[in-house]
């Protein structure tokens, strides 16, 4: 889909999206400039009404904010054959009569191939997503376990920034944009504990033999691996309420997809790059 399409499909992108929201016409068109893509599967009974659609953006190496994706003031439109990365940061599906049908998976696979053939430089293939069930979780954790929640060493460095309990403090990191990142002592401090916490969640986390997080499911089923977790990667109201504004890179690699599939969907094992797991 480019920004030659109709005006009411590109006005029915905006109202199905619904990952990050879509506020004004700019928003639209930033999202199809040069270097993005936008990919959906069309019934031919319905020409005009997706299905589900994904957005891309291709860049130099693997992205690790969507703010500056998403810029629409700022960014410059970078030449799309010198990308080396295709960054799938948005997937929505359009139709609720067809909720729990996994078009996804079918969408991701052909757009990866798609984009491999029209870029042969393209080398990666990732995506930047939410993480919508680590706040959540960690209010819970924190209910059952308190401070005990953390390791000693992690206790000792928050007890020297944080003004008040840690059983308020974190919760408080998950609820509303307090601007704590920008004081740089308890921004240092934090950090470390909740991406262990956040990676704690996204792999040890179950719901049955499956990750309890539904996007991490989500990517884990069609083949994805862990790649990063991205520290302050999404500083909207909607980021920290999920996620305390972090946010999960999933590699597909090509040679690895089935593999992964396979693995995840018999016993459950999820493949974990060396970055994720150093936060462990």
């Amino acid at each position: 889909i480019t920004w030659d399409a109709p005006a009411s499909l590109l006005e029915k992108l905006a109202q199905y999206e619904a990952v990050h929201a879509v506020r004004h016409w700019s928003d639209i068109k930033n999202r199809m400039a040069a270097d993005r893509r936008c990919y959906a599967f069309f019934h031919h009974q319905m020409p005009g009404e997706p299905i589900i659609y994904v957005w891309v953006a291709l860049v130099k190496g693997i992205s690790d904010n969507v703010q500056a994706l998403l810029d629409v003031r700022h960014r410059a439109v970078e030449e799309p054959a010198e990308a080396d990365t295709a960054v799938f940061y948005s997937i929505s599906n359009a139709q609720a009569g067809l909720k729990g049908i996994s078009f996804g998976n079918f969408l991701i696979k052909r757009v990866v191939n798609a984009l491999a053939l029209d870029f042969e430089n393209l080398k990666t293939f990732v995506t930047l997503s939410p993480i919508p069930g680590f706040c959540p979780w960690l209010q819970q954790q924190l209910a059952d376990q308190g401070a005990g929640l953390l390791l000693k060493a992690e206790r000792k460095a928050l007890e020297s920034v944080l003004d008040e309990p840690l059983e308020l403090a974190f919760p408080r990191m998950c609820k509303d944009q307090s601007l704590w990142y920008r004081q740089q002592a308890k921004e240092k401090a934090i950090r470390g504990p909740l991406m262990r916490l956040c990676a704690t969640y996204l792999s040890e986390a179950k719901s049955g033999s499956n990750a309890l997080d539904p996007v991490a499911h989500f990517h884990l089923s069609n083949g994805a691996s862990m790649e990063r977790i991205n520290w302050l990667a999404d500083t909207s109201a909607k980021g920290f309420r999920q996620s305390a504004g972090m946010m999960m890179n999933y590699l597909y690699k090509a040679s690895r997809i089935e593999k992964n599939h396979e693995a995840y969907s018999s016993a459950g094992k999820i493949q974990q790059s060396g970055s994720f797991k150093a936060n462990l």
